[in-house]
């Protein structure tokens, strides 16, 4: 066995291991990994440490935190093969860049509440990559899944001032485009329904901010929710001796309305 598997230190045994995979020998398919093929993957980890977040089980959300800490030790290895940079770089770079962004702690500025970081946070970042003459929302949650950026987008705007005063006339504009919508359906007009839903969808996300609600993890355990009543209803259902695509709405309705009092 390769004395460097009985390594103490954590993170240096898990850096040797993912260079094993990677060295003449190693593992073919890690051995066929790039940046590109692995998007799917940093992305996958991603959704499922926010799902093991959601359980709120430690011992689950500390497994999907390590699956995804692979991902950059394992990118950063693909990197180091042809000197592009490596974990240390990494490591490093986002170190100073913690302490440039964070100058109320490591420097002389202040920042007294959160909102007031993230003002600072942004006009740094903002210099940093030269985009400051650029427009406000310049790059903003470009690749984000939709309901994310429109949140992203809209938090961005606020901080400038451009923002409801409170949740009550967003109910308003939600309504205003629940008409539209229905005006556009009316019309036949299938580009005009999804400009129209998207503006409703929008607004709901809006809505979602002012009450302090992240839209993604709402509606992920609005899915949650309906996949398990779904599935005590077909188990309702089935035990009833009946079959889901034999029945009418109408006694699917009752058979939901049944299980929805215990799910």
């Amino acid at each position: 066995m390769d004395e460097m598997l009985n390594y103490p230190d954590a993170l240096t045994r898990l850096r040797y291991v993912v260079h094993r995979l990677r060295a003449p020998g190693g593992c073919p398919w890690d051995m066929e990994q790039t940046h590109t093929s692995l998007i799917p993957h940093v992305i996958e980890e991603a959704y499922e440490v926010a799902d093991a977040i959601r359980s709120g089980d430690p011992a689950q959300i500390c497994d999907e935190l390590g699956d995804i800490l692979l991902q950059p030790v394992l990118h950063a290895e693909i990197a180091s093969e042809t000197g592009a940079f490596d974990l240390d770089t990494m490591a490093h770079g986002l170190t100073e860049k913690l302490i440039r962004r964070h100058p109320h702690v490591f420097g002389d500025t202040s920042a007294a509440t959160s909102d007031a970081v993230l003002k600072q946070w942004d006009a740094i970042k903002r210099t940093e990559k030269g985009t400051e003459h650029e427009g406000l929302l310049h790059g903003t949650g470009n690749g984000l899944p939709a309901l994310m950026r429109a949140q992203k987008l809209q938090k961005k705007a606020a901080r400038v001032g451009f923002d409801w005063p409170d949740a009550t006339p967003v109910f308003a504009k939600i309504r205003e485009e629940a008409a539209e919508l229905e005006e556009a359906i009316a019309s036949g007009d299938k580009a005009h329904m999804e400009e129209e839903l998207g503006d409703l969808l929008f607004s709901v996300v809006n809505l979602a901010r002012k009450l302090g609600i992240e839209s993604e993890p709402a509606l992920a355990a609005a899915n949650e929710k309906f996949t398990r009543r779904f599935h005590a209803m077909e188990t309702h259902l089935r035990e009833q001796g009946h079959e889901l695509g034999k029945l009418s709405l109408e006694q699917m309705d009752a058979a939901w309305d049944e299980v929805k009092r215990g799910v």
